[in-house]
């Protein structure tokens, strides 16, 4: 199973940039042996419209363009269902045994997702209740991603 982060908003050098591209790395070359194909990340700039929900909409329907009938869609929200890192690495393990050719994670912009993402997620999922700017989210996401591969393949990186 593929996976892709399809971000608003682009990460300019720095330390953001570079905690993502460590962890993106090594769930990457880590989630070869258990199945996931791939990591991309596929940056898409802030709308412009005046009004946030004129912003939010075109967002997501940016970041749900081209995406495979198949694919399996989780929106990061703050006001998604948040989970244990073991039940994020479960959702991971059942989605890909079951065959999904594509996991893709949707982070919004400033103003949220627009109700197109929303809809089309397999997952809302909150990293917590606070609202964190797309750059730390990001970085938290590639973590866990990386956190959920090493708990399947028994790396002891995770303690409970």
């Amino acid at each position: 199973m593929r996976l892709v982060v399809s971000a608003v908003g682009r990460l300019k050098a720095g330390a953001e940039r570079d905690l993502a591209d460590r962890y993106c790395s090594r769930a990457e070359k880590a989630g070869r042996a258990m199945g996931f194909t791939g990591l991309d990340i596929r940056e898409t700039p802030e709308a412009r419209g005046a009004r946030a929900e004129e912003r939010s909409a075109a967002e997501a329907l940016s970041l749900t363009a081209n995406l495979p009938q198949d694919a399996v869609v989780v929106a990061l929200d703050e006001g998604g269902r948040a989970m244990t890192s073991r039940k994020f690495a479960d959702r991971l393990a059942t989605w890909r045994d079951g065959g999904a050719p594509e996991l893709r994670f949707l982070i919004g912009g400033p103003d949220g997702h627009g109700e197109a993402a929303l809809q089309r997620a397999d997952l809302v999922l909150s990293l917590g209740p606070m609202t964190f700017p797309h750059q730390i989210a990001r970085a938290l996401l590639l973590e866990q991603v990386y956190r959920a591969i090493t708990i399947l393949s028994g790396h002891p990186y995770h303690r409970d």
